[in-house]
């Protein structure tokens, strides 16, 4: 099972639970799992990250297109199912056409064509103002978790190296 990270995974940790400054282990976690095919995101979110001029930026473009992947046929036949969906729900026009300009869209429709787990730090809600990932998961049969259940399930571990004493 591979996993597709929203941008928000990204920017959470950098701000708040895994900063780059205090644990790098988080982010080489991710470049690992990358390499043995388990972790990715997409081309959009990408794009997404790399606005900031950042260290996060800086981290995504050293990443490139093996971690953040391009379009691909299967994800464009997914975006009408996914497109179909949101448009038959009761979202307003204005949620609507905000969420098919987004990254959100196309990261749903490419875990959907490839049967990757999306991770989002988004929760489901029954509001008409916003179409949120987990509903549209829900709508079109894609599993979607939140990055610490992610982290759980591949028993990832950030500990301190005993070798290198504490300050």
């Amino acid at each position: 099972m591979a996993y597709l990270l929203d941008a928000n995974v990204f920017i959470q940790a950098k701000r708040l639970h895994y900063g780059m400054d205090f644990c790098p282990a988080f982010w080489d976690w991710l470049r690992e799992k990358n390499k043995k095919g388990k972790v990715f995101s997409i081309e959009a979110v990408e794009d997404e990250l790399m606005a900031g001029s950042d260290d996060l930026s800086k981290w995504a473009e050293k990443m490139g297109n093996r971690f953040f992947l391009a379009p691909d046929d299967a994800m464009i036949e997914a975006l009408s199912k996914v497109s179909k969906w949101v448009h038959g729900q009761n979202y307003r026009t204005a949620a609507i056409h905000v969420f098919l300009q987004d990254a959100d869209y196309y990261l749903v429709a490419y875990a959907l064509a490839h049967g990757h787990v999306l991770v989002t730090h988004e929760v489901a809600s029954d509001g008409v103002r916003q179409v949120k990932i987990p509903n549209v998961c829900l709508g079109v049969q894609v599993k979607f978790k939140n990055p610490f259940e992610m982290l759980r399930r591949e028993r990832a571990s950030f500990v301190l190296d005993s070798r290198r004493g504490t300050s």
